[in-house]
């Protein structure tokens, strides 16, 4: 599996930001990242950092990834998610066949994504599913998708004649 991790940068990430960590720490990191899984996580505040990218390994663990989420910086006036978003749709397109990619945005509000959601961004979050907890979200993205989509409908059309 290749993670691609996209975490709020931004001042209003700020209180709810223990609490996604431990959830991402918890519920990612932990149950589904495996040895030989790759992991790009990128900060989205007033522009977009890259701040990790990775293999999990058996010498160094998941440590080194739960201790750099932990430490992430949400200093940000705003949330630079279409930035992070084009980067990792474009790590995405380059995921070879064999491996699953997995995108994940994490935010404090809705009202973060806004200029995402409006602007030259807007297709990267047309496929994509969100969970919503008490006072922050995840969306799952799938800037990769709309291409293989296009693809299966061409192929089952001409199926077809």
């Amino acid at each position: 599996m290749d993670m691609y991790l996209i975490i709020d940068g931004s001042e209003s990430f700020q209180n709810f930001k223990n609490d996604a960590v431990a959830w991402i720490n918890a519920q990612v990191v932990d149950r589904i990242l495996i040895e030989g899984d790759t992991v790009t996580i990128w900060t989205a505040g007033d522009s977009s950092k890259l701040s990790y990218s990775g293999n999990v390994s058996a010498s160094e663990g998941k440590d080194s990834i739960k201790d750099l989420l932990r430490s992430l910086g949400t200093d940000g006036k705003t949330a630079d998610f279409s930035g992070a978003l084009r980067e990792a749709a474009a790590r995405v397109s380059r995921t070879p066949q064999s491996r699953l990619p997995y995108t994940m945005l994490v935010t404090a509000s809705a009202g973060g994504l806004e200029k995402t959601l409006t602007g030259e961004g807007q297709s990267l979050l047309r496929w994509s599913r969100s969970e919503k907890y008490e006072r922050w979200q995840v969306l799952v993205v799938a800037p990769d998708i709309a291409p293989k989509v296009r693809e299966a409908a061409a192929s089952y059309m001409s199926s077809l004649r």
